[in-house]
């Protein structure tokens, strides 16, 4: 299966940030793990911290023939209607992910307009949100 996997703004400083919030690895080390988990699974991992990138690629995503798209949109996911159009002209599965859980921290993280136009969500716990996003993924498509 071939699996892209989008970033959005600021978490290519994982590692810098919040370590209660998002652990202490960098988003080398997530990229890692993934793809040592999945061994099985090709991977191609996409970071920006610029709106207009994230949905360019999320519109070609089909065209490059990926199986599945699993997106942790950051800061996005609480303000770009644009990245939440993008994803619904798409047809692939698609799941959100977040390393903390969102609806337990400020307000304004508490408005999701990404969830809506994805199969599912996990957030939370960290590396672990990826795990159970990307087992979710192969349920899904290898059913």
């Amino acid at each position: 299966m071939n699996i892209l996997v989008i970033h959005g703004p600021n978490l290519n400083m994982l590692g810098k940030r919040d370590e209660k919030l998002y652990g202490t690895f960098s988003l080398d080390d997530l990229y890692g793990e993934v793809s040592d988990y999945f061994e099985n699974h090709e991977f191609s991992f996409f970071q920006s911290n610029h709106e207009g990138e994230l949905i360019d690629v999320i519109q070609h995503a089909e065209e490059e023939n990926y199986d599945a798209l699993l997106i942790n949109p950051g800061a996005y996911t609480h303000t770009s209607i644009a990245i939440r159009d993008a994803l619904e002209l798409i047809s692939i599965p698609k799941v959100e992910v977040h390393l903390s859980n969102i609806d337990q921290r400020e307000d304004f993280r508490k408005t999701d307009y990404i969830k809506d136009v994805c199969h599912e969500r996990f957030m939370g716990k960290k590396i672990d949100s990826y795990i159970e996003a990307i087992k979710f993924i192969e349920n899904l498509v290898l059913s």
